[in-house]
């Protein structure tokens, strides 16, 4: 399977990235089928193929997670709400709300000691 992912390049601890696609099976830093943009996260900067990007993607190439979002940004792909994010929005909730009700009670009780 063809896999969109980052490959890393730069100096130590001064990283960036080129959006390569590549076999699913080869390394992070081996070589690539075709180098299709380039993302600096120091600067924000993002550079993408568009055309290179839709004709993979047509393919059935599987972006990384950090590639579906540089696309999502890029306006490539529709943006999606992935489970993982959805658990946790909704697990903040339910501790917003344990500690609202945690609240209510304590500023009962003090009320009814005075």
């Amino acid at each position: 399977m063809i896999k969109l992912r980052l490959k890393r390049f730069g100096k130590k601890k001064e990283a960036s990235f080129r959006i390569i696609a590549c076999n699913s099976t080869s390394r992070r830093d081996g070589r690539p089928l075709q180098e299709l943009g380039f993302y600096n996260p120091r600067t924000k900067e993002t550079r993408l193929d568009t055309d290179a990007l839709r004709i993979r993607l047509s393919q059935g190439a599987q972006p990384t997670d950090v590639v579906r979002t540089l696309l999502e940004k890029g306006g490539l792909l529709e943006k999606k709400e992935r489970p993982s994010i959805a658990i946790g929005k909704a697990k903040l909730e339910k501790e917003k709300i344990s500690k609202s009700k945690d609240k209510d009670k304590e500023i009962d009780s003090n009320q009814a000691e005075s």
